[in-house]
């Protein structure tokens, strides 16, 4: 087991931390203030920036002009931008449309491809996921009320989906229904392409969370399919594959959530470390820095981001060397480890910049307030803890 990095890699992760700092990071006050979308000419020029730096889409194929990463390096990648909330739209590999490209391009059809994936690889057009259902446990996703119903060569989709992550603004959605309610439950739901243009799909709302709705990439959207028509043609793979292809694509994606999330770790960590050395606390010039409680902070902080980030490079080798199948335990303890491991960070820095922590001044109480759903999303921590437990226990079972 080496995580060492090549020459080539080390020079890949200099420029990109070199960019967030120089290009991203002094970005970040105007977008916490104002609507994504006003942001977009000039995020629009760093996108060129990237590409022209060759570094755009690491995680995509270089047959659809990414860089063709392994998962260890897209981790190391994904952790280097999530230091900022603009990394990964601005290098191309934003959810949900990273995960949207791998789908299309291990299951799409050549026509397919060809009006969905090409343009979406290269940042020409948005897209959106459309599982997670209003009324349906999100921990289980193979409970759902959105259907397909065929009609001639068409499906016919009724079904009610929020936390459509990117809707607003999206081209077209992926979304899971059931096409086969008889069939085993595991082969109950289909994915099907529906263009956002298609009468019956109706995007209802940006839901407000925690006080922001966002817009653009950085909304959830509640979306309402109302007898939307769309061709049976846009099945994505076989049908009732649906949830086998979800699997495949909610296993990396978990490894890319718990890497930013550690650039998300690393940022908070400066921050605190930076103003707890700055910050003066009586008239003889002594600072936050020399309070024991917040030394304890830095400490325990520094030590849970290594142990979380060891655990996750691990978990990456391991999908990468021996499949998704081999490394499910091993990413099922980095979603709940490496979440509670940010959640502690962030609040940690938030306290030492006391007043100011709670501001939009700095970057701390957007990571707060929409960093919190990490324990939820993917799969709920307390659904990945009784999953593993119960695997876990069997082995020992007589």
């Amino acid at each position: 087991m080496d995580f060492g990095i090549s020459e080539k890699m080390q020079a890949v992760l200099g420029m990109i931390n070199e960019f967030v700092d120089r290009e991203l990071i002094p970005l970040e006050r105007e977008f916490l203030v104002n609507e994504f979308r006003d942001m977009l000419p000039v995020l629009e020029q760093k996108r060129a920036m990237v590409k022209k730096m060759e570094l755009w889409g690491p995680n995509h194929p270089t047959e659809l002009g990414g860089m063709g990463l392994s998962m260890l390096e897209h981790g190391l990648v994904s952790e280097a931008l999530g230091r900022s909330p603009l990394g990964h739209y601005v290098f191309g590999c934003q959810a949900p449309d990273a995960g949207n490209i791998e789908i299309l391009h291990q299951h799409g059809t050549e026509e397919q491809k060809d009006a969905y994936l090409a343009p979406l690889a290269a940042g020409k057009i948005r897209s959106c996921f459309a599982m997670t259902e209003v009324d349906m446990p999100g921990s289980n996703p193979v409970m759902m009320d959105t259907t397909a119903v065929k009609d001639g060569d068409d499906y016919v989709i009724n079904g009610h989906k929020w936390y459509t992550t990117g809707a607003d603004g999206a081209t077209f959605a992926i979304a899971m229904a059931i096409t086969d309610p008889e069939a085993p439950v595991y082969l109950r739901a289909s994915m099907i392409i529906v263009p956002t243009d298609t009468p019956g799909y109706n995007l209802v709302r940006n839901i407000p969370v925690m006080g922001h709705s966002g817009s653009d990439y950085a909304s959830h959207g509640e979306v309402l399919f109302q007898s939307c028509r769309v061709p049976r043609k846009n099945l994505l793979g076989k049908e009732g594959m649906g949830f086998v292809i979800a699997q495949d694509r909610l296993g990396p994606g978990r490894i890319h959530h718990c890497m930013r999330w550690l650039g998300i770790c690393s940022r908070a960590f400066d921050l605190m470390c930076r103003r707890a050395n700055e910050r003066p606390i009586a008239p003889n010039g002594k600072t936050l820095a020399t309070r024991q409680i917040v030394q304890e902070w830095v400490a325990d902080s520094a030590a849970e981001i290594q142990a979380a980030r060891l655990m996750t490079l691990y978990a990456a080798w391991r999908m990468d060397t021996a499949g998704h199948k081999e490394a499910r335990d091993d990413v099922s303890m980095i979603k709940y480890v490496v979440a509670n491991t940010m959640q502690r960070v962030v609040d940690r820095a938030l306290q030492v910049h006391g007043g100011l922590g709670m501001t939009d001044d700095t970057v701390l109480a957007y990571f707060f307030r929409h960093e919190r759903a990490a324990r939820i999303y993917d799969g709920a921590d307390e659904v990945h803890k009784t999953s593993f437990a119960k695997r876990c226990l069997a082995r020992y079972a007589g």
